[in-house]
């Protein structure tokens, strides 16, 4: 059975997860206030659904607490907080909630959102990193290779870099580990500790990958 995404709010950033996670074989339900964007959303959607989020008997019909993830997009503080307020009354666990400023994210947080983003800031760091290590790639080069930050995968955890065999089986370099806010050289005998974040380069499909296969 497919996994099942709730994407609530289709601006541009909830418009681009329900076209991406779609044409990965997630099942999306994509949710709006604005009639105009669901119309859009449905090309790409399993479903695409009308209806005002903070509106609790409305949201509730959407039978949140039956999804296996549930992301709020609303840039916007108030509405993103009620929403996201709503579906923890009702029992969701796995929420991701977008966050517009450094308050917003700390309100989400308390209220029960599982993880935060910010996806002007994560895009500025990613394009940071595009001029800091532009000069490490050829000119010719995929455009489709990139530099990651992620979290240390369960499957990592006690292992050296030198078990995981990374390049070998999913062609992901490991360039660098951060542990305790500190970046250190990724030797093949440094064992992984599960607060550590890796640095690594390859595609986006490698890392999809690797992340599918490890994590069932």
């Amino acid at each position: 059975m497919k996994e099942q995404v709730l994407i609530i709010g289709l601006g541009q950033f909830g418009m681009a997860l329900t076209k991406t996670l779609f044409a990965k074989g997630y099942e999306v339900i994509a949710v709006d206030i604005d009639q105009k964007l669901v119309n859009e959303a449905s090309n790409y959607a399993t479903d695409a659904i009308c209806l005002d989020a903070i509106d609790e008997i409305s949201l509730s019909k959407l039978s949140p607490r039956n999804r296996d993830l549930i992301i709020c997009s609303i840039g916007a503080r108030e509405p993103s907080i009620l929403t996201v307020a709503l579906l923890k009354q009702m029992g969701c666990e796995n929420i991701i909630a977008r966050a517009s400023e450094a308050v917003h994210a700390r309100i989400l947080k308390a209220i029960g959102a599982r993880c935060i983003i910010n996806p002007e800031y994560e895009y500025g760091k990613k394009f940071a990193n595009k001029i800091l290590f532009k000069s490490l790639f050829l000119e010719n080069s995929s455009d489709e290779i990139e530099l990651f930050e992620l979290p240390v995968q369960p499957f990592m955890i006690g292992k050296t870099l030198k078990e995981l065999e990374l390049p070998d089986k999913f062609n992901i370099i490991v360039t660098g580990i951060v542990r305790d806010n500190k970046l250190a050289k990724p030797t093949p005998t440094k064992k992984i500790q599960q607060n550590d974040r890796l640095l690594v380069t390859g595609t986006n499909d490698d890392v999809e990958k690797m992340m599918k296969e490890n994590n069932k």
